[in-house]
């Protein structure tokens, strides 16, 4: 089974207002409200793909109840651990620039995480896991590490999508896959990440250190794939973007379902680019159609070891 993990979930409540003023009365001319979280984004896009996951994580309140009969509308599997308290809502304002307010975050107590810990431990090498997003507060800095290292000890395939502290303390860890964009590669090297050849250095920075897989999402430059047989880098298709919030998570979901299926690391690759793409074109996530339609338009060529195209 592939689990997803979304620590901290949320209510993304979309408002799009044609010319938005600060400080005066706005009226949204349209709406929307979708369960929010890179891990259920993860879970919603390969649902949609045809590849059955299960949802973990922390809900409560009403708001938890919301995402709870949103997923069981998609026939997706969620086993959320209850906190009593009200899942948060973000915000997401849409004019003519995209402004986003996030609420703050649960406050989960040591059972709560003890809890989420017991389900990881009752994995399998049949499982995979795919923990996503930020850290609340009231968990340990060093959780995404304890994660990792009990997927080690467990032989769980462990897929993680984060930054900053979190993905620091993956470095040395086996992790399956790791997809950190360029600016969040960037900032755990203290450089900056401005063409695929640097993307494919300090990707490859990380697979000497542990990890089988990993792709740089660079928005409208590409993507890059680092693995230890082969560096790629893949073009992305030309469109309006709508949504850069999901796009990450389709990437991830994409590649993901794909290596499920058997299919080759390149062909995965370009399906996860393909996913993110099709989601950033949409007002929600994509869906299977979407990607479809994309795949044509996306050139998957070799960068070697040195990061030079061939």
């Amino acid at each position: 089974m592939i689990y997803t993990c979304t620590l901290n979930p949320s209510i993304d409540y979309i408002m799009n207002v044609e010319d938005f003023q600060s400080g005066g009365l706005n009226r949204a001319n349209e709406t929307f409200y979708y369960p929010g979280g890179k891990g259920i984004n993860v879970s919603r896009v390969m649902k949609r793909v045809g590849i059955e996951t299960t949802a973990l994580g922390f809900t409560g309140g009403f708001t938890g109840a919301f995402i709870e009969s949103f997923l069981n509308q998609e026939q997706i599997h969620h086993q959320f651990i209850q906190t009593n308290q009200p899942t948060r809502v973000n915000v997401k304002l849409k004019s003519s620039d995209e402004t986003e307010i996030n609420g703050p975050g649960p406050l989960l107590s040591e059972n709560m995480q003890q809890e989420l810990l017991n389900q990881i431990e009752s994995m399998t090498s049949e499982d995979t896991l795919v923990l996503a997003g930020s850290v609340p507060a009231s968990l340990p800095d060093d959780f995404y590490m304890t994660v990792a290292t009990t997927c080690k000890k467990k032989n769980v395939k462990f897929i993680a999508d984060t930054s900053g502290k979190a993905l620091k303390q993956l470095i040395g860890l086996p992790v399956f896959l790791l997809k950190p964009n360029h600016h969040e590669l960037g900032e755990l090297f203290d450089t900056t990440i401005d063409s695929p050849d640097k993307a494919a250095l300090y990707g490859q920075k990380l697979v000497n250190e542990g990890a089988e897989n990993v792709i740089v999402s660079m928005g409208g430059q590409g993507a890059v794939y680092v693995g230890q047989q082969e560096n790629l880098f893949a073009n992305v298709p030309k469109g309006e973007v709508k949504n850069s919030v999901g796009a990450g998570d389709s990437l991830v979901a994409g590649f993901t379902a794909a290596c499920a299926e058997g299919k080759e690391v390149s062909e995965a690759f370009r399906y996860g680019v393909a996913a993110g793409s099709a989601t950033a074109f949409q007002d929600d996530l994509c869906q299977k159609e979407d990607i479809e339609k994309l795949i044509p338009a996306i050139q998957v060529s070799s960068l070697r070891k040195g990061g030079h195209v061939s």
